[in-house]
């Protein structure tokens, strides 16, 4: 076997091997597999569609009493069920199955305690729910509201339900020793003993430690040196090597070359991990053909981004339709007002990601308007990098009119239903104005823009870029659905003001 280096340096200590705890184990140490995470889906998937289709039947099945009484089993009545019924517990499975991938509850990597998992089961199932209903509502679905409640409890008790047992089945199991591994760890300095005492202190992870291979330390637990790794597997019946010494390039490597020689499990700890970078769950990745690992990655919203994005294309289409008779009125009124020009303004726009794209709003100034941009600057009104003069000789009269009520902007209804633009979000800068940004000014494109925003319904009248983007700011790292609608109610009292300018 290779010669060793000692990059330790000392002995490891009691007082040097902190508190074990579960939440600091990294996930390579865990048992999940992709198969049992599909598993998980499809059982939650079969269990939702029972809970629906019963809590339909329990509603709508006619003659309940009389069959009942004659032990029999009522009739199912399929022509209600079908297509109504039919296409919202889809849909419900659809959100509960995000809602559950959002809160990581098919994520084998991290799994908690049991009540944590039925907390997050309640709160997932609890905001799919919520969702359902606001569609509903949206989309003027006539059905029982009471079906729908009685969907909530049902699938509340199934998917939490299971998920209890189910635990509570593996984790006896495993601390009574049916179905453990056995485990050799590989070095006993203070990585070693930190991974030691978080398994032996969650014997429910099913991992029994017999002891330590170390070539430089000795004490409790050191079955010995690394060369007898070959005999310790066979007389300890190994079923698992654990390497904490990764920098020990060449002894990692002949440890497992023996290790695969005798059909052992092989684990190895970073050696970035201290118990204070991997507060978390790492992931190892695969970019291509090259092993990563994710130590930090923001999770992503996606139930929520989800049900923007349909709220988001309900109220565009919604908005069009309603305001379709006001903007012919307007295209007309521009066409006799200024003839030379185009009715529908098009402007190169900044959106998420510093993506460009076409902002369609009713035409409000003078053909070549934006040629004369540049000799106006100096009159601009605005602090930072965005432009804007009250009295603007550019515009128009009937444009005055349109800016003041905010009536421009009601093309963008078709940007949102495009996908470029939200309901709610940062406004959208032109091209120059971005050119302008610092590095600090470019979070705000963290998101979509949007037709309104919290700096429209909050301080539309103040000049200070700065504050615009305070606000921005605010609105990405708090955003909430709940938010956004508050947003929304506020926009309308704002815009009836008449304070755009």
């Amino acid at each position: 076997m290779p010669s060793l280096r000692d990059t330790k340096g000392r002995e490891a200590t009691e007082e040097m091997v902190p508190k074990a705890r579960y939440e600091d184990l990294p996930y390579y140490l865990e048992r999940g597999k992709s198969s049992i995470e599909l598993l998980y889906i499809a059982l939650d998937a079969l269990l939702i569609a029972v809970s629906g289709v019963f809590s339909f039947y329990l509603r709508f099945s006619p003659n309940k009493k009389e069959a009942i009484s004659s032990f029999t089993l009522p009739a199912f009545p399929y022509h209600t069920f079908l297509p109504t019924y039919a296409g919202l517990i889809l849909i419900y499975i659809v959100l509960i199955l995000l809602s559950f991938k959002n809160y990581g509850l098919y994520s084998l990597r991290n799994r908690g305690f049991k009540r944590d998992e039925v907390f997050l089961v309640v709160k997932g199932v609890s905001f799919a729910t919520l969702i359902l209903m606001v569609f509903m509502y949206l989309s003027k679905i006539h059905a029982s509201r009471l079906v729908v409640l009685t969907m909530w409890g049902l699938s509340v008790f199934a998917l939490s339900g299971w998920r209890y047992i189910n635990r509570s089945v593996v984790e006896g199991r495993l601390a009574n020793g049916d179905g453990s591994r056995n485990v050799v760890i590989v070095g006993a300095g203070r990585v070693g003993r930190r991974v030691a005492g978080i398994l032996k202190s969650n014997r429910h992870l099913g991992f029994n430690v017999k002891g330590f291979l170390d070539d430089y330390k000795t004490g409790e637990g050191v079955l010995g040196r690394i060369e007898n790794l070959p005999d310790v597997i066979k007389k300890h019946f190994v079923d698992e090597v654990i390497i904490t010494i990764p920098s020990e390039r060449e002894v990692v490597k002949w440890v497992i070359l023996e290790a695969k020689k005798a059909r052992t499990g092989i684990k190895i700890v970073p050696e970035l991990f201290d118990g204070l970078l991997f507060q978390g769950s790492p992931s190892i990745e695969v970019l291509g053909n090259i092993p990563v690992m994710n130590v930090y990655r923001e999770p992503i919203p996606e139930l929520g981004l989800f049900a923007k994005r349909v709220i988001d294309i309900v109220g565009s289409v919604f908005g069009i339709l309603v305001s379709f008779p006001l903007m012919l009125a307007i295209s007309i009124a521009i066409k006799i007002d200024s003839p030379d020009g185009p009715v529908i303004y098009r402007s190169r726009r900044v959106g998420r990601k510093g993506k460009e794209f076409i902002c369609y709003k009713f035409r409000t100034m003078v053909p070549g308007a934006d040629a004369l941009k540049e000799k106006l600057w100096h009159l601009n009104e605005r602090k930072g990098p965005f432009f804007k003069i009250t009295n603007d000789p550019r515009v128009t009269r009937v444009g005055r009119f349109l800016r003041r009520y905010n009536l421009d902007e009601l093309p963008q209804f078709f940007n949102v239903l495009k996908g470029d633009m939200s309901l709610v979000g940062p406004r959208p800068h032109p091209v120059d104005d971005f050119n302008r940004y610092s590095l600090d000014h470019y979070r705000r494109l963290d998101v979509k823009p949007g037709m309104t925003s919290l700096w429209a319904v909050e301080a539309q009248d103040d000049p200070s870029f700065e504050r615009n983007l305070e606000l921005d700011l605010y609105y990405i790292e708090n955003w909430s659905l709940l938010l956004d609608i508050k947003i929304l109610l506020r926009t309308i009292p704002t815009v009836l003001k008449g304070i755009g300018r």
